[in-house]
């Protein structure tokens, strides 16, 4: 019995095909592990594991689909995506008493899906963008957060 006329190993693709799902794949991964990798620093529920599987995945699904000709199929897949990775995203938010932590690493987690999806497609540029974004918004917007934090603390310790 040949092997390589057998059914299994039609299923896997092309050489070409492997090696374009590979790229895909590992482009979802580096994108959101950078992603994964600042909010771990910061000592946050979800990051440098997280981020990168939910990446993986999202990019995978739409990988799934190939070249499918109906387009509500892709459609269906990217609503479950957006549902399931909102779930997930939910687990990083933590309430304390009167006061909710997380939830910018729920948002992120929610964006290392779309940045996954987005390679899936082929819109690096979006992958990109979403990416370097989303560092931006950790690193540059926290000072003003915890400014704001700080303010707020200020003036509900003096009421006015």
């Amino acid at each position: 019995m040949c092997y390589l006329d057998s059914q299994p190993l039609q299923s896997i693709g092309t050489l070409h095909e492997v090696w374009s799902n590979l790229i895909h794949i590992l482009t979802a991964f580096v994108l959101t592990a950078i992603v994964g990798w600042e909010t771990e620093r910061e000592a946050h529920s979800a990051g440098i594991r997280t981020f990168p599987i939910v990446g993986m995945a999202s990019c995978g699904y739409l990988l799934l689909l190939g070249d499918h000709p109906d387009v509500s199929a892709q459609s269906r897949v990217l609503q479950g995506l957006i549902t399931g990775i909102g779930f997930v995203g939910g687990g990083a938010i933590l309430k304390e008493g009167v006061s909710v932590r997380g939830t910018a690493t729920a948002a992120s987690v929610w964006n290392a899906g779309v940045i996954g999806a987005a390679v899936a497609l082929d819109h690096y540029g979006i992958a990109i963008t979403l990416t370097v974004l989303n560092l931006f918004t950790l690193w540059a917007l926290l000072p003003l957060k915890q400014w704001l934090d700080r303010r707020e603390e200020r003036e509900s310790d003096h009421p006015q």
